[in-house]
C-alpha cells in the first residue's frame, strides 16, 4: 500500500476510481478530480478524506492542477455517446496531455478497456491480441488511440506508465453483473452473445482496489500493458444462475448478435506483474447482492 504520497485520481466519483481513492486516502494526500455533475459528489469525496477537484478532462485544460503528484490513476472517460470527435479528443489526446502535465509522477495508470480486442472465438484474450470493432466502437477505438498516445508520451518523456485493460468490475458500486442482477429481479431478459458460454473473469471491488494500487506501483518505461480482471473464469450463464438461486428468480437469457461478444481475458501476465485476486466469484457476488439489496433474504439465509 502506498503511504505518504500525493496522488491524483481522475473520474474519482466513478465506480472504479472512488473505492481506490477512498482506500488510498487513509494514508495519502489524495486529490479526486471529477466533473462533480451529480448532487452530493463533492460531499461524498470530502467525507471519504479525498480533496475534491472540479475538472472536466474533455476541455484539455489542466492548468488548475498541481504538477507534483507522485502517482496518478486516470479513470476519467468519455463514453462516446456524444460522438467520435469528442470521445477521441478526451480519451486519447487529453489523456496524453494529462500524462505530460503529471510527468514528475513515479507511476501513472491509464485506464483502458478489454473491449479494445477483436473477438477471437472461444479462447482467452492475451495482451498481444489485436483490436477489433466492438459494439461501442467510438469508446473502444478511442481507448486504442489513448493507449498509443500515452505509450508514445511515456517513452518520449520517460514517464513510468501502466495501461490496464479493464474487464468486468463489480461490487457495491455497481458494474455489469449488478445490472444483470437488476434484470433478474425485474424479470427482464439478459442479452448474451450466441457463441456461448459467455465467459468472463469478473473482478470484485476489494480486488480491483488492491490491483489498481499495485498498477501504480509497477509502472515503468516502456509501459506495462496488462489485462485487469479476476483470476477465476465464470460464464455469465453460470453466475446469473447462481444469483437467481440466491434471490429466488430465474434469469431469462436472450441470445443475439446485438450483444457484446464474450470478454474472456488471459490473466497469466496479470498474475506476474500485479498478483492474483483473492475474492472467490461466488463470495463476491453474494457480497454484492447484500450490499446493493439489503432488503432481500437470500436462499441460504432462509
Amino acid at each position: 500500500m502506498l503511504d505518504g504520497e500525493k496522488i491524483l485520481i481522475t473520474g474519482a466519483t466513478g465506480k472504479i476510481a472512488f473505492p481506490i481513492a477512498r482506500a488510498l486516502a487513509e494514508r495519502n494526500d489524495v486529490w479526486g478530480a471529477a466533473r462533480m455533475s451529480k448532487p452530493g459528489d463533492r460531499e461524498r469525496l470530502t467525507a471519504a478524506g479525498i480533496i475534491p477537484v472540479r475538472l472536466d478532462v474533455s476541455t484539455g485544460d489542466f492548468s488548475s492542477l498541481p504538477d507534483d503528484f507522485t502517482y496518478v490513476f486516470h479513470a476519467a472517460v468519455d463514453t462516446g455517446a456524444e460522438g467520435w470527435g469528442r470521445c477521441l479528443e478526451t480519451n486519447a489526446e487529453n489523456s496524453g496531455k494529462l500524462l505530460y502535465h503529471c510527468r514528475k509522477a513515479r507511476g501513472f495508470v491509464y485506464c483502458s478497456t478489454g473491449s479494445v480486442y477483436g473477438y477471437p472465438g472461444q479462447r482467452p484474450l492475451t495482451e498481444a491480441d489485436g483490436p477489433g470493432v466492438p459494439l461501442r466502437a467510438n469508446y473502444s477505438f478511442s481507448k486504442i488511440a489513448g493507449e498509443a498516445v500515452c505509450t508514445w508520451a511515456a517513452n518520449h518523456f520517460g514517464i513510468p506508465l501502466t495501461i490496464i485493460r479493464i474487464c468486468s468490475t463489480y461490487g457495491p458500486e455497481g458494474g455489469t453483473p449488478a445490472d444483470r442482477l437488476d434484470a433478474i429481479l425485474a424479470g427482464k431478459p439478459i442479452l448474451l452473445h450466441p457463441d456461448k458460454p459467455n465467459n468472463y473473469n469478473p473482478i470484485y471491488e476489494d480486488d480491483y482496489v488492491e490491483l489498481g494500487i499495485r498498477a501504480m506501483e509497477v509502472a515503468r518505461t516502456p509501459p506495462v500493458t496488462v489485462n485487469w480482471a479476476g483470476s477465476e473464469t465464470v460464464s455469465v450463464e453460470d453466475y446469473c444462475a447462481y444469483m437467481g438461486e440466491l434471490v429466488g428468480a430465474e434469469p431469462i437469457f436472450e441470445y443475439t448478435p446485438r450483444a457484446h461478444t464474450p470478454l474472456w481475458p488471459d490473466v497469466a501476465y496479470m498474475h506476474q506483474v500485479l498478483g492474483r485476486t483473492k475474492v472467490a466469484w461466488r463470495d463476491g457476488f453474494r457480497q454484492m447482492i447484500k450490499a446493493r439489496h439489503p432488503e432481500l433474504v437470500l436462499s441460504d439465509e432462509r
